[in-house]
């Protein structure tokens, strides 16, 4: 097949409706505008959200909440996706970068108990929750905080 040849699937392409192209098209003269008024005019029609002058959903509704400027986002990790290491291999930050298992440290990753750990593995990261060091020391290794 060449560039030339090449053609859209049948049906997946429609012509666009000519408007304003004489009365015998039945979109003549106002071109399915209706008569005058805002919306017949070039760049007419109102804004999102505008309502005619009635006070807006959005000014109606109260405001809630806040966003903490303080607040940390942790990575995390569950423990079963540590079981594409080696045995005895101490995992890092870095080594997870590395492997796919995270794509950036935010404020820190922290390890999560959630599957099993096979392997004895020397971990070095931020945080872990009680269950996840206690999964890694019970399949041999260390949760070490850094």
């Amino acid at each position: 097949m060449k560039l030339h040849e090449l053609k859209p699937a049948a049906g997946s392409r429609k012509a666009p409706k000519r408007v304003g192209r004489g009365t015998g098209s039945g979109l003549g003269r106002n071109a399915g505008k209706g008569e005058k008024g805002q919306n017949a005019r070039s760049g007419g029609g109102v804004r999102p959200g505008f309502e005619g002058g009635q006070m807006p959903l959005y000014r109606r509704l109260p405001k809630r909440g806040f966003t903490n400027i303080f607040a940390k986002t942790i990575t995390a990790v569950n423990v079963d996706r540590l079981n594409i290491f080696e045995d005895g291999t101490e995992v890092t930050i870095d080594a997870l970068i590395e492997k796919g298992i995270i794509k950036k440290v935010n404020d820190g990753v922290k390890i999560l108990g959630n599957g099993e750990l096979k392997k004895k593995l020397v971990v070095k990261v931020n945080k872990y929750s009680k269950s996840a060091a206690e999964k890694i020391e019970a399949a041999g290794g260390k949760a070490e905080v850094i």
